[in-house]
């Protein structure tokens, strides 16, 4: 291993590694890298660094556990960078029974970020390709590379948030030898994935938690219409500089998935304006001539909703979806869909918010966006990509899949989970309702449950 630091954050024993891997694998398999290294796998050889961290319990660090990589969500998602074990509920868990690899997912946090400025010089058509490499094909690849090289082959076993069950998906699709067993939360895409069939699907739910959070702080139906009316003469811009328009406003919904989303709308809101109760009437929605928006409302839209953070997040939202040659380009899925819905337009009200959607306008007002639109504009308009899904693999699977399916899941669609389960071999869902999108991150509960059904079941006999 290249072992960059070693040291400790109260509670976990922590070790930074990073490892080259090929920038395009070109669809071969791990191990023939393995065994003639990278010159034939891309034109001069080209690679990129791959950071990930391995997590100890100091009561544990020179046990010999079994191994737990886990899988971010994203697209475009590094891995956590916890304070202590307790900051990410499911950490304080799996210590007791692991030693966890933490990988930062190529082109995120130490794993050779990709920025805007990654693209400078390339046409449309270059930066389209490159984005191309940063999808769960090679994202996958680069994770077997890593237990082949690292690990001595070791099986691990993966635990995918959101993003990470569409990975851990891929794996069992092209690697499942390399898997003891996989735990997935609110994370197990459609398969065969289709944009369009999301997106269908995203926008009804993104009404109904529009209307619960009304329903919840009815007091906010007139202060959000007032908000959008002053930024409907369009003149309003965000601390960097960017358009503060209606459409940037109804971005804040994309955090409806989680708890507790409506109180942290509910409280930004309640600040919006400068005048404070005097700024719009309650229950009219009428702004006072003086209205003013606050600097401090300005400032936590902008950090809410800007790409500064994960550049990659929303260029590749809606590639995810894409599986090998496609019968028709993807050409802005969610946009598309959205036409569809009236309800969601600047004027309506009460003013809808909108969803997990990448949509044209965000790569003309985020400028941290702006540089991606020409590859994006390209890749929309594109039907080669890699396989990521083998349903005749899934369907014969014998790695055990545990799965926490949420019932209310905005993200991913509860029904769509529990098909693509059906027809995967040795699969369980344990569906429920108590949590959101991110449940896994809050307390031990849901690893907990996870672990112990895969335990008492047997499936993880081979790692005792």
């Amino acid at each position: 291993m290249t072992l960059l630091a070693k040291y400790h954050v109260p509670g976990l024993v922590v070790e930074d590694h990073a490892i080259e891997v090929p920038l395009d694998w070109h669809g071969r398999d791990p191990m023939d890298v393995v065994r003639s290294g990278f010159d034939e796998t891309d034109d001069g050889g080209e690679t990129i660094g791959l950071f990930y961290r391995v997590l100890c319990a100091p009561e544990h660090v020179h046990d010999d556990l079994p191994l737990l990589v886990f899988l971010q969500g994203g697209p475009g998602g590094q891995c956590p960078r916890p304070l202590g074990p307790d900051d990410d509920g499911w950490i304080a868990e799996a210590i007791r029974h692991f030693r966890v690899i933490l990988p930062d997912q190529r082109g995120t946090g130490r794993s050779s970020r990709v920025e805007p400025r990654s693209i400078d010089g390339m046409s449309a058509r270059q930066a389209a390709d490159y984005l191309k490499r940063f999808l769960a094909d090679s994202i996958v690849r680069d994770f077997e590379y890593l237990r082949l090289t690292e690990f001595r082959g070791q099986r691990w076993v993966s635990l995918g948030q959101s993003y990470g069950g569409f990975l851990t998906l891929t794996y069992l699709s092209l690697f499942p030898r390399a898997l003891a067993a996989s735990f997935t939360t609110g994370g197990i895409p459609h398969v065969p994935a289709s944009a369009d069939e999301v997106y269908a699907h995203t926008f009804p739910r993104m009404m109904r938690k529009t209307r619960q959070y009304y329903e919840r702080y009815p007091q906010d139906r007139a202060r959000v219409a007032a908000v959008a009316d002053l930024l409907a003469g369009g003149e309003v811009r965000l601390p960097n500089g960017d358009p503060f328009s209606v459409r940037r406003l109804q971005m804040l919904g994309s955090d409806f998935g989680m708890k507790p989303s409506f109180e942290r709308l509910h409280w930004l809101i309640d600040q919006a304006f400068v005048d404070g109760a005097f700024g719009v009437g309650e229950s009219s929605g009428e702004i006072r001539e003086s209205a003013n928006l606050s600097s401090g409302f300005a400032l936590e839209v902008l950090a809410r909703t800007a790409s500064y953070g994960r550049p990659l997040y929303w260029p590749l939202q809606e590639f995810i979806y894409a599986d090998g040659e496609l019968e028709k380009p993807i050409r802005w899925a969610a946009w598309s869909e959205l036409q569809r819905h009236p309800e969601f337009a600047v004027d309506a009200r009460p003013l809808m918010f909108t969803g997990e959607a990448a949509l044209p306008w965000m790569f003309e007002e985020d400028s941290a966006l702006v540089p991606f639109r020409p590859a994006v504009d390209v890749l929309m308009q594109d039907t080669h990509f890699g396989r990521i899904y083998d349903a005749d693999q899934l369907a014969r699977n014998e790695v055990p899949l545990q799965a926490a399916v949420y019932f209310d899941d905005m993200y991913v669609d509860s029904g769509m989970q529990l098909d693509t389960l059906s027809r995967i071999g040795n699969a369980h869902a344990w569906v429920t309702n108590e949590f959101e999108h991110d449940g896994v991150h809050h307390g031990t509960t849901v690893f907990r449950h996870l672990y112990e059904e895969a335990l008492y079941r047997g499936d993880l006999d081979s790692l005792l």
